[in-house]
């Protein structure tokens, strides 16, 4: 199960007992503070704090760059004229802290975004669930033919079936020696710092991410992409609904700028320019390697 009945009960008594304060809120947010929301087959994320809103990032502009400001009438302008610029600071003014359980295997992904506070939950005091990712067989994949680090076309019948089988059977062996080698009432048993080396890495762990809100939206502009693994793209997918209600005017800048826009080299401004005027342009012409026209061709759909 996702959330121990602790942690309910934890959650439960949180969204019960609201406080006042002179701090600003952002509405969006507050419904979901300390909600978990159900992620891959036993994952959750929630919000357990958060600081500032769009106001807080115009505040902070505002202060940095002075009177240059002043000719933006509205907050969603500045917004956007910040994020068109690549204006970084103002919106590090806000930050998120968030619960987060996930695989292992995801975990180490996530942890190569280090531009935030993170503490896991340390498996040398505590004992870990019997808690394993298991892929839906619509998420079972070969390896993909043209990415070395993707995948290709589900695998069908019998061949998903033997594969599940092998992904459950390995996970429930492993937890039994993990179990078998601690430490027991009557034996002396293996330290549990040590018998956790033989968990596999779709074993679930659990930490609180701190990190502000410019960072977060790097995080979501990889992970969110659809390039990015599924199993860190739906935490991502998840935040973004989140971080839409939080900042709408930021996320919405955020979605026009970077999800949904494109940074183009000098040689495909280039090639641009060169098909406005009619110009028949090709790979060999166009000054980019095979894997860069690919990505060209592809932009332009």
């Amino acid at each position: 199960m996702p959330l121990s009945p602790e942690q309910q009960a934890e959650i439960d008594a949180q969204r019960g007992a609201p406080q006042s304060t002179l701090r600003t809120t952002a509405p969006g947010m507050e419904k979901h503070l300390y909600t978990a929301y159900p992620v891959l087959d036993h994952g959750f994320v929630r919000v357990i704090d958060y600081m500032g809103d769009d106001a807080a990032i115009c505040q902070a502009a505002r202060v940095s760059y002075g009177k240059g400001t002043k000719s933006v009438s509205n907050d969603a302008g500045l917004i956007r004229y910040l994020m068109r610029h690549w204006h970084s600071t103002p919106f590090e003014m806000c930050e998120i802290k968030l619960h987060v359980k996930l695989p292992v295997f995801v975990a180490r992904q996530w942890i190569r975004h280090r531009t935030a506070n993170v503490n896991e939950y340390s498996a040398r005091y505590s004992i870990l669930d019997r808690e394993f990712y298991i892929p839906a067989p619509d998420h079972l994949a070969a390896q993909s033919t043209t990415n070395n680090q993707g995948r290709g076309e589900a695998l069908q019948g019998e061949e998903a079936q033997r594969v599940l089988r092998l992904l459950q059977e390995d996970s429930m062996r492993a937890y039994d020696h993990y179990e078998e080698m601690i430490s027991q009432e009557g034996q002396q048993g293996l330290a549990r710092e040590l018998a956790r080396m033989n968990l596999p890495a779709n074993v679930y762990t659990q930490w609180y991410w701190k990190v502000d809100l410019h960072n977060l939206l790097h995080f979501l502009r990889l992970r969110a992409d659809h390039h990015a693994q599924y199993e860190i793209r739906v935490y991502a997918e998840e935040l973004c609904k989140i971080v839409a209600d939080w900042v709408p005017a930021a996320y919405g800048a955020f979605e026009d700028y970077r999800m949904g826009g494109a940074t183009l080299s000098a040689k495909g401004l280039d090639c641009i320019r060169r098909m406005l005027k009619g110009e028949e342009v090709t790979q060999e012409t166009s000054g980019m390697s095979k894997g860069e026209w690919r990505e060209f061709q592809e932009l332009l759909g």
